[in-house]
């Protein structure tokens, strides 16, 4: 390409919406500021962003009453992940896939969650329920003990390409097995971006998400364009890229193009 390389179009594979509307809880001495519908898509409304996957966070702990105003303000292209207790009954698991949620993330970064023992359990219980997958926010060095675990999955993914820089041998390996990983927040990650895209899209061309990460909370900086061009140039081809910012999240939350 001669030109700067950039996305004709955008799904956003993670974001987060803070309505103070909502109970919101303090984690690790953190409160989130609000973040609005409104107010993402003011940050983004220079972008071509076509839909997008609003991703609970640890503030939220296991309450989803904020993501049905989300999403009915969003629209039909935008949907949800959030955090569950693996006690969770089978009614509201249906009860949350009818409203629009496509998985269950596992922070396990945040200690919303602890404890490994029943995870493959779980993630094959909601998968064959509700055709779930499961999302890992955790820090790739001690992605070890969960490597063969999230292996025998039918579907994972892995936010923000593991955040170690260490950790990298290890995502490669969860890539090349078929997990998802996604290239967000590269402002809270140790990871040479442009390498492990490299990498990563090489292993496995359909395992790249992109997610803005807005509105980017305890991050060391925020989301800026410049991330945007960064993954673009790393792949420097029209069809890597749209697969990266777009068709690979399409068909892993079941969105449309």
């Amino acid at each position: 390409m001669t030109d700067t390389p950039k996305p004709r179009r955008i799904i956003d594979a993670h974001l987060h919406i803070y309505n103070d509307s909502y109970p919101l809880i303090e984690n690790q001495g953190f409160l989130p500021t609000p973040f609005s519908v409104e107010d993402y898509q003011h940050r983004t409304r220079d972008l071509p962003i076509v839909g997008g996957v609003v991703v609970s966070g640890s503030a939220h702990g296991f309450d989803q009453k904020y993501l049905k105003p989300a999403l009915e303000q969003f629209g039909d292209n935008f949907v949800a992940v959030t955090n569950l207790p693996s006690s969770v009954s089978d009614e509201k698991i249906l009860s949350l896939r009818d409203l629009g949620v496509r998985g269950v993330r596992v922070n396990l970064k945040r200690r919303v969650v602890s404890g490994l023992d029943n995870l493959v359990d779980f993630g094959m219980r909601i998968w064959d329920l509700a055709g779930w997958h499961l999302e890992m926010y955790v820090d790739s060095r001690e992605l070890d003990e969960i490597i063969p675990k999230l292996v025998k999955l039918p579907k994972a993914s892995v936010d923000h390409l593991g955040m170690a820089r260490s950790g990298v041998s290890q995502v490669q390996r969860l890539a090349d097995a078929g997990v998802h990983i996604k290239a967000s927040g590269f402002g809270r990650t140790e990871v040479n971006v442009t390498e492990a895209v490299k990498v990563l899209y090489k292993t496995n061309p359909d395992c790249l998400m992109f997610g803005t990460d807005l509105p980017s909370n305890r991050a060391e900086r925020p989301f800026n364009i410049s991330d945007i061009t960064t993954v673009a140039q790393a792949l420097d081809d029209e069809d890597a890229i749209d697969k990266v910012f777009a068709r690979n999240a399409a068909e892993f939350y079941n969105l449309k193009l």
